[in-house]
């Protein structure tokens, strides 16, 4: 049933969009890392699975979508965890922490949600808290052009939507201090935000389009393109 349901999800992918994807290199070699990603509209789970064509993949997703029998049968083939967005879930940390520990790829928006606005809103500390707490690499991607309302406008008029994931390069966050902890994984939630912002068309930046550490990757992107 997995195989049909990936092989289902390339078909109508490739039917609905042109997908471009890029900077495959900055993938670890090694498995047990975290993908994070921006989240602009409703495929933008199912596009994980398209680009990486990887069965060790698992993605956290809003407990609302539970109550949804499809959703839920989908999810227990698609390697979904039904998580509260609002409130602490210790148990689908603990969950996560275990199939990482496993050498699973763990697929995250640390936004909780997809922007209604076309725009990138803060990012929530959660997966900050695990990547600093386990030392996990974090690969940033940017998904530009998946905005629900581009999708649905072109399969109107019978057009493919140009959609493009971009990963930039693997980092590690630093363990977080005892004292001013929130402040400090805030910081984090940020750091890995600006660094999806970065590679996204500034109409998608949201809250961060004037935040200092987005203006310091763009002066360092500048100097490496020029250097």
């Amino acid at each position: 049933m997995k195989k049909f349901i990936r092989w289902l999800i390339r078909i109508v992918l490739k039917i609905i969009a042109k997908v471009e994807v890029v900077g495959y290199e900055n993938l670890p070699g090694k498995d047990g890392f975290v993908i994070a990603v921006n989240h602009l509209g409703i495929f933008d789970a199912p596009m994980a699975y398209y680009a990486l064509d990887a069965w060790n993949l698992f993605i956290p997703v809003g407990e609302k979508w539970e109550e949804n029998p499809f959703l839920r049968w989908i999810g227990k083939h698609l390697n979904f965890i039904f998580v509260d967005r609002f409130n602490p879930d210790l148990k689908a940390m603990r969950e996560m922490m275990r199939r990482m520990s496993e050498g699973q790829i763990l697929v995250i928006a640390p936004e909780g949600t997809r922007a209604r606005d076309e725009k990138m809103a803060q990012g929530k500390p959660g997966v900050a808290y695990l990547a600093s707490k386990l030392g996990w690499q974090i690969v940033p991607v940017a998904i530009s052009g998946s905005e629900d309302r581009l999708l649905w406008g072109n399969l109107k008029r019978l057009r493919r939507t140009p959609i493009k994931l971009t990963a930039g390069k693997a980092f590690t966050l630093p363990p977080f201090p005892r004292e001013n902890r929130e402040q400090v994984l805030q910081e984090y939630a940020d750091e890995i935000m600006c660094r999806i912002a970065v590679m996204l068309p500034e109409r998608n930046w949201g809250y961060y389009a004037s935040h200092p550490r987005l203006k310091e990757l763009l002066n360092e992107r500048q100097v490496t393109s020029i250097s």
